[in-house]
């Protein structure tokens, strides 16, 4: 049996260069813990990134990784997937990288249900290029790009994936590291899109929605139904003075992987080339 212990993930010659306090540490710790728990080999592991503070996340891991175009990270691990389907792949991103540039490939991948974790480290600005309003800023919220304040609807990443089609639907919270790390083992253990929309305050740029706001508002979801989709769905919506964590909506269906004609007779990386002959140009004529 083999034993892995959090460590095993860690980069040690690239430590982590986050604001002290940021969110994405916990993240970090979780996806470690998760694997470790596991017992997944770190040369069984993929992570793939876009661009953003988060997305640094591939470099201060031990494992296979992709640090990608600005929204783009999402695609890129689903071809990780399809290429070598006994691989465990981790999309990790901000939430300006996944639900502003990267909208459209979050909503198709759920559709699909490929088979991979789908992680977002929310905190409501852009924190790489210095604080600006993301996709989830609240109305009010006064950055560098709404000095008046955000006047815009925000983004609900709960109710689009659930929308999106995605077969496990959770929230966490940075602010507490076990309820993560465990939502973190369920994720991955998932066969089908899983995602994680991660609460993760911005310590620099965001000093609205600070750990000290999050703390007495979140609680865990317990002894909700996760295969109701009508209760999972008003439950996106409950924001405020209580703020839902855990996992919202789990059900199984076949993934992309499961009903493809070629992916379902297993990785292509294992399927070998097949040289085209004048039948099968024939046959496809």
């Amino acid at each position: 049996m083999i034993t892995m212990n959090m460590n095993d993930y860690k980069n040690k010659r690239v430590p982590p260069d986050w604001c002290p306090g940021c969110g994405n540490f916990a993240q970090l710790s979780a996806i470690t813990m998760a694997l470790a728990e596991l017992k997944i080999d770190p040369k069984d592991v993929v992570v793939a990134s876009g661009i953003g503070c988060s997305s640094n996340m591939p470099e201060f891991l031990n494992t296979y990784g992709f640090h990608g175009l600005h929204g783009r990270l999402v695609p890129f691990a689903a071809g990780v997937k399809w290429a070598n389907s006994k691989l465990t792949v981790i999309a990790y991103g901000g939430d300006g990288d996944g639900f502003f540039e990267g909208t459209q490939h979050f909503y198709h991948t759920a559709k699909r249900n490929v088979d991979i974790t789908y992680m977002v480290s929310d905190n409501q600005v852009f924190g790489l290029t210095t604080g600006q309003a993301s996709p989830t800023a609240p109305i009010g919220l006064k950055t560098k790009t709404t000095p008046d304040g955000n006047i815009e609807t925000p983004f609900n990443p709960i109710a689009f994936a659930l929308n999106a089609g995605a077969t496990f639907v959770a929230r966490a919270f940075s602010g507490d590291i076990k309820h993560l790390k465990d939502i973190t083992v369920r994720a991955i253990k998932h066969k089908g899109f899983s995602f994680i929309d991660v609460i993760s305050p911005c310590v620099t740029w965001n000093k609205e929605n600070s750990y000290e706001y999050f703390r007495p508002r979140v609680y865990h979801l317990e002894n909700n139904d996760v295969t109701n989709f009508d209760q999972a769905y008003k439950l996106a919506f409950e924001w405020g003075d209580h703020i839902p964590i855990g996992v919202f909506y789990e059900v199984e269906r076949p993934t992309y992987e499961d009903l493809d004609e070629v992916l379902k007779e297993g990785p292509l990386v294992e399927q070998g080339i097949h040289k085209l002959t004048e039948d099968d140009l024939e046959e496809f004529a």
